[in-house]
């Protein structure tokens, strides 16, 4: 194992140190666990099996290039939800009430002395603001952000439209019936007095806030983006804060437009930032990376398809190939040639590519297992191949 960042160490504590040693000097490791360090020009040596980012991004990966090398990519998921959820709902209710301006502000009067007690009353009417009670947040997509912000923001008697085509059947499960559902994007935005956006970025939802998006919503809108910057086209944001059309514009991506846009608040990336938040998506990623080297089984790939079979701890065979006809046919075939039952097997695909798990119900001599994976690599289309 090797670590590339500091990683919280209950998840390094995930790792039995009987079957696993942190090394971060050597190249020869199976696995690496890491949060923001740069990938992309460094070399990952051919050992590597997996990497997981603790942490929901992977733009500081080479996913592609690790999914043609058979690599799997994990991320985590939920695992930052509640540090999100707690920070959107605390900057909706602080820039309805004005109090980022309204500190700033109060804390411009220093050196003013006996003046201060004057000044704070004189001045404080500037800062009237607006109560959230009974005004409509509408929540751009239900995963684990969404619908925990969508939850709690009825528990503060708002009123709530979800909008998510996508939706996971877990996902729904989680989610209050009282959360009105949106069938488009145009009806959250008309009925909306706050938005808040959860959805990766694609070539679908870059730029979907722009002057077309602006114009349907209600006049003061506050919107709310701590998923990526490149949601929102920053011209136009700027345009429609100067003239009042968006009231408040609240990112957690600052850059040097945004700073200098009226009645922006920029919020230095503080999103995940918190202890428990580390501490769960390092325990995430590690136990992710655990199950996979020592079972096959993948769970929140972001380049492999997910698939897992119970362990039994008889021998596994797990196939990495390209997603085409009779790749199954041909890895049960080198196991009939050995004699190997088959007691159970899984496949699935991502594009591309596939991913095979068989479960070996003979237990055989471990001189077999190189011969099997060699001979299961030699198939047209492998990329990789792991006997368990």
């Amino acid at each position: 194992m090797k670590t590339l960042n500091n990683i919280a160490k209950c998840g390094l504590d995930v790792f039995n140190t009987n079957h696993y040693k942190i090394d971060n000097v050597s190249e020869k490791v199976d696995a690496i666990v890491l949060r923001s360090f740069n990938m992309h020009d460094m070399e990952i040596a051919p050992t590597i099996k997996a990497i997981a980012r603790a942490g929901a991004g992977v733009n500081n990966i080479p996913v592609h290039a690790c999914t043609e090398r058979g690599i799997v990519v994990f991320n985590t998921p939920g695992a930052n939800a509640n540090a999100v959820k707690e920070l959107v709902l605390t900057t909706l209710m602080a820039s309805s009430r004005n109090l980022f301006a309204g500190v700033a502000w109060t804390k411009s009067l220093a050196n003013k002395g006996n003046e201060i007690p004057k000044l704070v009353e004189a001045g404080k009417k500037q800062f009237v603001g607006n109560e959230i009670k009974g005004k409509t947040l509408g929540v751009i997509g239900l995963g684990a952000i969404g619908a925990r912000v969508a939850n709690d923001a009825l528990n503060l008697d708002m009123d709530v439209i979800g909008f998510d085509p996508f939706i996971s059947v877990d996902t729904a499960w989680n989610l209050s019936r009282n959360v009105q559902r949106a069938f488009n994007l145009e009806q959250l935005y008309v009925n909306s007095d706050y938005i808040t956006v959860h959805v990766p970025l694609t070539d679908d939802t870059k730029g979907m806030f722009n002057d077309q998006s602006f114009r349907i919503m209600k006049d003061g809108v506050h919107i709310f983006n701590f998923s990526r910057g490149e949601l929102v086209n920053e011209l136009d944001m700027a345009v429609a804060l100067e003239i009042g059309k968006v009231g408040k514009y609240i990112t957690d991506f600052p850059n040097e437009k945004i700073l200098k846009m009226k009645n922006a608040i920029a919020i230095p990336h503080l999103g995940a930032s918190t202890r428990e938040s580390e501490e769960n998506c390092a325990i995430m990623a590690s136990r992710q990376i655990k199950e996979y080297l020592e079972t096959g089984n993948i769970i929140n790939s972001v380049n492999f398809p997910n698939a897992s079979l119970p362990y039994t701890g008889k021998r596994r065979v797990t196939a990495y190939h390209k997603n085409v006809p009779n790749m199954v046919g041909q890895i049960t075939s080198v196991l009939s040639k050995y004699h190997l039952n088959i007691a159970d097997m899984i496949n699935r695909s991502r594009g591309e590519y596939a991913y095979t798990i068989i479960d070996i119900d003979n237990q055989f001599n471990g001189d077999l297992a190189p011969i099997l994976e060699e001979k299961i690599k030699q198939i047209t289309g492998m990329v990789s191949v792991r006997i368990i």
